[in-house]
């Protein structure tokens, strides 16, 4: 019996190699490239993002893409969204070898979202962008502190 995956899912792969601390990243059969390295604290040149800022990103930038599919299925109109991510780590076991986990202890997203949502489609809009949202995700389900403050602006009127 051959097992076949499930037809909704998608492979994401990332091939990378580096030296020291410093890594270059690309996604297989395709022109995205990028690059990462540490601050001199944690060993590196600081000549690229850390794969911290790297993860934020991806919370950030995810959260956007979910709210446009979520926004689609209410029916609501997005216009520019805003987003300030904020994780607090303590390097005590990443850099010290300190027990414990090396997870973020908080993370905080915040964001302003420019829409024609009634107040009850924007609380849904949230909350269903962070259920839909696979980096939120990770970081609920990694027993971090999870924060999300949400700001509703009122769609721009075309003069």
């Amino acid at each position: 019996m051959t097992v076949r995956p499930k037809e909704t899912v998608v492979p994401f792969i990332i091939e990378a190699e580096g030296t020291g601390v410093a890594q270059d990243l690309r996604v297989p059969d395709s022109p995205h490239r990028f690059s990462t390295d540490a601050y001199p604290a944690f060993g590196g040149q600081d000549a690229a993002p850390s794969p911290l800022f790297y993860a934020l990103g991806s919370l950030s930038s995810c959260n956007q893409v979910t709210a446009q599919l979520v926004a689609k299925d209410l029916g609501i109109t997005l216009g520019k969204l805003s987003f300030r991510v904020q994780g607090d780590l303590d390097t005590a076991v990443l850099v010290g070898g300190a027990d414990g986990n090396a997870n973020f202890d908080r993370v905080e997203v915040t964001a302003e979202i420019e829409t024609d949502a009634t107040p009850e489609q924007f609380a849904q809009l949230e909350s269903e962008v962070d259920r839909r949202c696979p980096v939120s995700q990770l970081f609920r389900r990694s027993g971090t502190e999870f924060v999300t403050n949400w700001t509703q602006v009122p769609a721009s009127v075309d003069a």
